[in-house]
């Protein structure tokens, strides 16, 4: 890497599951070291994940990230906030009108749905894929009867948990109904998730970078997913994970020597920033 590169990034924006995460949920000592190191150097470290706060919690503690100045975006880029302070930068919500035509569209083809908040996962119906989860999460689960009063009166994003195969389906009636109003991801095979229309990672990123006076050109992105294309086709510099998605590693201008279980994360910032 050229020495001009690495000198102008001022904010590193990373993707928590199968990039800074292992498989089995963990952030290893190399990758923690390597990222104190550039916070120290005065970087801006910004943790960017489809995770909910409470899902984030333990990784902000483990890095640090609690007591020195850095920011979270969660829920897909829902939510934007300070992680030493907790303090709510940004937020976007699901409209009543859209979560209840999604309900009806999930029932109609006979998925359940869940949503994550106040460490619960609440869910439609008990369902494999949302038992799955837990592993995932961590989070306890509550089988909601009513699911459409309580989440009602707007939330975050909404989780359709199936078969790929089949969620490609939904996400295209969906999609057909709604296209202009949400934005969708498949994550992790089994999950489908919708957005607020153009509330991802990219449109969040950009919106914190503004208020930061940060330009793309001094940012690096890191992801290993779908719905980490918005930030990292934004950013100056996008790097993929080699265990990563193959249309991601065609956007990203760069991709990890090796995967999120092999400390792949970890090895390409030494590298470019030290090397």
């Amino acid at each position: 890497m050229e020495s001009m590169e690495k000198d102008k990034i001022r904010l590193l924006a990373l993707d928590l599951d199968y990039t800074l995460l292992t498989s089995d949920f963990s952030i290893s000592s190399r990758t923690r070291n390597i990222i104190k190191k550039i916070r120290k150097d005065g970087k801006i470290i910004v943790l960017a994940s489809g995770r909910i706060p409470e899902t984030m919690e333990r990784y902000v503690r483990y890095l640090n990230l609690h007591r020195n100045p850095s920011y979270l975006i969660s829920n897909n880029g829902a939510l934007v906030w300070e992680s030493h302070t907790e303090n709510i930068l940004y937020e976007s919500l699901l409209d009543k009108e859209t979560i209840l035509e999604v309900c009806k569209l999930s029932d109609a083809e006979g998925f359940p749905l869940q949503m994550y908040a106040d460490n619960i996962t609440y869910i439609s119906r008990q369902n494999d894929f949302s038992s799955m989860d837990v592993q995932y999460t961590g989070l306890r689960q509550v089988v909601v009867e009513n699911f459409r009063a309580m989440i009602g009166d707007g939330c975050y994003e909404l989780t359709i948990p199936g078969e790929p195969g089949m969620l490609e389906n939904i996400e295209k009636l969906i999609k057909e109904k709604l296209g202009e109003k949400i934005d969708t991801y498949i994550s992790r095979k089994h999950f489908l998730q919708i957005n607020s229309a153009n509330v991802n990672k990219g449109t969040s990123l950009a919106k914190l970078c503004d208020s930061l006076e940060i330009k793309a050109s001094e940012v690096l992105s890191m992801g290993d997913s779908m719905n980490d294309e918005e930030m990292i086709s934004w950013a100056g510099t996008g790097i993929a994970m080699a265990n990563g998605d193959e249309r991601l590693k065609k956007i990203a201008g760069n991709v990890t020597k090796h995967g999120n279980d092999e400390d792949g994360a970890a090895e390409f910032l030494e590298n470019f920033f030290y090397k």
